[in-house]
């Protein structure tokens, strides 16, 4: 009884390593919050976390708790449940996007191969866990950094794969001719002619008699 106990525990770590390994973790921000109460102010921490497979799936996850660690579980709890897929092409990202949360305003381009990740802070963390190896991005407003993530991440969700993009080509074929139901009679209503009003004429006047 004592080996089989031992092998199931042995099997479940090995079980949770590998969940753990599936996911690399980053905290972006640790912030400590006050709450005022009628006792006075209690205080807790915020974590931003980011975890992602680094091919093509990425989560962001905030939470708090009464110390960093609770807080930090906390937030990769949250991102587990929050992750997104993105389609990612040759290394880079398909087109440009764009998103705004908030002031936070980030614009994010494709890059050749080489180019590296042109990105900093909470941007380039999420684009490296995300498996994007080339782009450009810009900040183009406010600098918090739980806005900029959840404009990147809305960034990312814009993306459309290259195999659903609409041509140009496509776009100028000409549209067939609809052809009309065999069953629906086609009624055709001729010209209609104004009515020729009949010419009234007056009666001459009479000379009046003597």
């Amino acid at each position: 009884m004592a080996q089989q106990d031992n092998r199931q525990r042995y099997r479940r770590d090995q079980q949770a390593k590998a969940e753990e390994k599936e996911f690399e973790e980053r905290v972006v921000n640790v912030a400590r919050v006050a709450r005022v109460v009628k006792g006075g102010r209690r205080f807790r921490f915020r974590a931003l976390v980011v975890i992602g497979d680094k091919k093509g799936r990425v989560g962001i996850g905030i939470s708090k708790g009464a110390d960093v660690t609770s807080a930090v579980a906390k937030s990769v709890d949250v991102a587990k449940k929050n992750l997104i897929s993105i389609a990612l092409y040759k290394e880079t990202i398909p087109h440009e996007t764009q998103a705004k949360v908030g002031g936070a305003d980030i614009l994010i381009k494709p890059a050749s191969a080489g180019t590296g990740l042109i990105a900093g802070g909470v941007v380039r963390t999420i684009l490296e866990l995300a498996g994007v190896h080339n782009a450009l991005s810009k900040s183009l407003g406010s600098t918090n950094k739980i806005n900029t993530s959840y404009a990147t991440i809305k960034a990312l969700k814009q993306l459309v794969p290259a195999k659903e993009w609409i041509t140009r080509l496509s776009r100028n074929l000409p549209a067939a001719p609809a052809k009309p139901a065999s069953n629906v009679a086609t009624v055709t209503h001729p010209k209609k002619t104004p009515k020729k009003q009949p010419i009234v004429k007056k009666p001459a006047s009479t000379a009046k008699s003597k």
